[in-house]
This record gives C-alpha cells, structure tokens and sequence, in this order.
C-alpha cells in the first residue's frame, strides 16, 4: 500500500500496480544512511510482487532491474500490461509464479516510485535535484534488502539481476551474504571497463550541456534534446552490430515520413533511435539517469576486500548462475567470466553460461529462446 506521507516523483509516473514501502533508518534513527556519505529521510522503495510467499518463507526471489525499467516486470491482476520481463516471469515461467513469490523492486535514485532526484525532499519541500546525496550501486542492494524485511522476508531463495540490476545483485550478495541461498548475475560485471565508463560519461556530459537541463533544476523532460542524444548513444551501445545490419540493413524510410530537413532522418534505423530516444525522455527522469550511469561507473567488488577476488569470496551462496552474451560491447563477456572464475576460486559453486544471442547487451530483454530455458533449469534444479 502507499504510504499516507508518501511523495510522489514530480517528473514521471508511476505505475498502476506498483506498491510504495517506507524504510526505517539506520541505527535506530529515521535516516536512510548512504554508503558516500549524505541521508535521506523517508526513503521509499516502490515495488511489485508475484506469487504467494510460502508458509517457511523460503521461496522468495527479488528482482532488480536494469537502469531505466520500473517494477513491472510482468503483468499481474492490477495492471495487465506486458512488462519488461514479461517471457521470463508468470506461472510455468522460468521465474514460476506458481512456485516463487517475486519481488521487484525500482532502484534507489530512480523515478517510478523509489525515492531519487525528482522526488520531493522533506526538509525543503522542493525536488532533490542534484543536492540528491551521491549514490552508489550498494544503496540500491540495500534500499532492495530493506524493502523487503518491511515486507516480511529476512532470507532469499535467489537474488536475480540482469546489467545494472546484476551489480545491485552482487553487492547484496556481498553486503547480506547470509540472507540468499542463490545468486543469478545477467550480463553484469564487478567493475566498469574504460570503454563503458567513456561510454557512459559522454551521455552524462550530453544531458548536463542541454541548457532545457538547467543545472538539474529542470521543470520537465518536455524539449530536452540532451537526453534525447544520450539515450541514442546508449542504444547503440545496448544491441551488436549483427542486429543492426540484420534488422535495418540500409533500409530507407518511405518518403511520406522522411525529414525536410536536408540532413534529417532518411534511414530506417535512424527513425528507430529517434522514436526510441523520444519514448525514454518522456518516461524517464534526467537526474535519475544522471546518478544511476555513475553509480554504475563507480562500482568496484574490489572495495570491499582489496582485490575483486577478495571481494567476491565474500559472496557465500549455494550456487551462482552467471550468464554472458558473445556479442555484448557494454559488458563483454570476459566480465562474467571474471565472476564465474572468481567465485570458483574462492571454493563456491558456480555455472557459467556462454550466450551466442546477435541482440548485444540487451539481449536478457528480447532473447526468450536462449534465455529461458538457462534461468529455467538453473531454478529447476534448486
């Protein structure tokens, strides 16, 4: 249920089935303690769930996204649209509703329900903004394990995170290593590449160049070129060359839609990022975007025992499901393969699964067919 003092995101919505939980502060006071430094009072995770949690409770899974989706991973009975998970989610599912009760929560410093930016700050009574504390991709895990202690479930059968969300999953493995028995780490890494921190810093400098940015004190995402540019660059970042040759070739658009403007749009996959990129500045907070590209770009396993095999002996679960894809660009496949073999020298369990999907990066989002059946057997066999 919404909680009666709950404040809205001012620039975004959130959607129909997506449940706000307040969190309790850190020790025993009201504020939400960030790993950088900074508090926020009254934090709020907006969540959904699936399922029905067991009478032992030990059929829970929590579900982190990836940078940009809500909570909505599936449809359910109060909102039936198709969420962004929706072939890997739902009763006979790989991710069985008729036998786990799911949870997916949206990140800390996102815009569909969870305290971030945009929302309203309760000591000022005005948006964050930037003054919004730094934020790291450990907050995320832990405002993810908060919300769900509020909702009753201390112990996880399995955390699951596909790109952003499979650094989230990390760090709770690494910061709660006894509240989960199984881990699933999707197209993620322990730590940034310089090609994706380049990547992702130059879609950062475009927002922050847009003057419609306003040194983050923007009213709307309404006319805001730079995110628009941003999100372009990030898709073509998010699927491998193969698919674009593939889905557009050099198709041009039909001369009924094509641009009068000499250097405007002509082909057919130029028409897809801008219809694309216009969706993402509509749905989707600037400073937001912002915070959770950096958060990303800051986390390092490595910080929490020196080295990242240091760190990720940390990680105590049964068994770890660790998913790469070949033609992946953003997070090569030689990430997941740092995991697999760091987990394995540290004694722990772990499968490490090779992917030959031409969807890139975003191949978890669109690629039923490999993907299923992997998240099937490995959930299967617990």
């Amino acid at each position: 249920m919404t909680h009666p003092d709950f404040q809205p995101c001012t620039r975004t919505r959130t959607p129909p089935a997506t449940r706000i939980v307040t969190l309790p502060g850190d020790y025993g006071q009201t504020d939400f303690v960030m790993r950088r430094g900074g508090r926020l009072q009254q934090v709020q995770v907006g969540y959904e769930t699936w399922g029905t949690l067991s009478r032992n409770q030990d059929n829970a899974v929590l579900i982190f996204t990836g940078l940009s989706p809500t909570a909505h991973a599936a449809s359910n009975s109060e909102d039936d649209t198709a969420g962004w998970w929706e072939y890997m989610v739902g009763p006979g599912k790989a991710i069985d509703t008729d036998r786990f009760y799911i949870v997916c929560v949206n990140s800390l410093g996102g815009c569909f329900g969870t305290t971030g930016p945009s929302s309203i700050d309760p000591a000022t009574g005005e948006p964050y903004n930037i003054t919004f504390p730094e934020l790291s991709i450990e907050d995320i895990a832990k405002a993810g394990h908060h919300a769900l202690h509020e909702l009753g479930v201390d112990h996880l059968h399995a955390v699951v995170g596909p790109s952003m969300g499979g650094m989230s999953a990390l760090a709770y493995a690494l910061q709660y290593p006894d509240e989960l028995d199984y881990l699933i780490v999707i197209s993620a890494a322990c730590r940034a590449l310089p090609f994706t921190i380049a990547m992702r810093s130059l879609q950062r400098e475009i927002v922050r160049c847009d003057p419609h940015w306003e040194g983050g004190n923007y009213k709307s995402n309404a006319d805001f070129c730079g995110m628009r540019l941003a999100r372009k660059l990030g898709l073509m970042s998010y699927r491998a060359a193969q698919e674009w040759r593939q889905r557009f070739n050099r198709a041009r658009v039909p001369s009924h839609r094509a641009s009068k403007d000499p250097f405007g749009i002509e082909f057919e996959v130029e028409s897809y990022l801008e219809h694309n990129a216009k969706k993402f500045v509509d749905a989707f907070d600037a400073n937001s975007y912002l915070y959770l590209s950096r958060a990303m770009d800051l986390f390092d396993v490595a910080e929490h025992g020196g080295t990242v095999n240091a760190g990720l002996a940390l990680i105590q679960a049964k068994k770890t499901l660790v998913i790469g894809v070949t033609t992946d660009i953003l997070f090569p496949l030689e990430q997941q393969v740092e995991i697999a073999d760091g987990l394995r020298k540290a004694g722990r369990e772990v499968e490490m699964v090779e992917l030959e999907s031409i969807q890139g990066h975003d191949s978890f989002l669109v690629d039923a067919e490999r993907f299923s059946p992997v998240m099937q057997d490995f959930l299967a066999e617990r």
